[in-house]
């Protein structure tokens, strides 16, 4: 599994710091599309994402200029691994460390989405550029591990967090 390389800070820069919006309270839509593992209800005018690194799930931005929220609902096949969170995390952190950036995991605890328990953690990322505040959720199916994240500005990420739990909460394993 190469879950966790496409995860990297510049994907993650690609989406914060060069697209722009704010996260103000959000109406969700209900979102389908067979190639997708679960159904969802997404934040209403935000744009889909295509960072062309092979990822497969949903990827979109709040806006079209710098500085925008960043959400990925991911998920790979296991293809007869056993994943753990701990695991992904752990992959995860070296991934960001290998680009230069300092992360720093500020909170972990188990959640569920949908009917899945998981792990989530939430990391403030420091950069040349500046700092950004994330959210990652791993979670291990019968058949997928999910990668669900959140990416925002310090500034913006409380109020980017409050539309991800209503996204979190919408999350509907087929």
């Amino acid at each position: 599994m190469k879950f966790a390389r496409s995860m990297t800070l510049p994907t993650l820069l690609a989406g914060a710091l060069t697209l722009s919006g704010t996260t103000q309270a959000q109406t969700l839509v209900g979102f389908s599309d067979p190639k997708l593992p679960f159904t969802v209800s997404l934040p209403k005018g935000w744009l889909g994402a295509d960072f062309k690194d092979g990822t497969s799930g949903v990827s979109l931005v709040s806006a079209k200029a710098p500085p925008a929220t960043l959400m990925r609902l991911l998920f790979v096949d296991k293809a007869g691994g056993k994943p753990t969170p701990e695991g992904e995390f752990k992959k995860f952190e070296a991934g960001i460390k290998g680009t230069g950036a300092a992360v720093k995991q500020t909170a972990s605890r188990t959640l569920k989405v949908g009917a899945l328990s998981g792990v989530e953690r939430s990391y403030t990322l420091t950069h040349p550029k500046g700092q950004l505040k994330m959210r990652v959720w791993y979670g291990v199916g019968a058949k997928n591990l999910y990668s669900f994240q959140l990416t925002d500005t310090p500034a913006r990420f409380a109020s980017a967090s409050g539309t991800f739990d209503k996204v979190l909460a919408s999350v509907k394993f087929k």
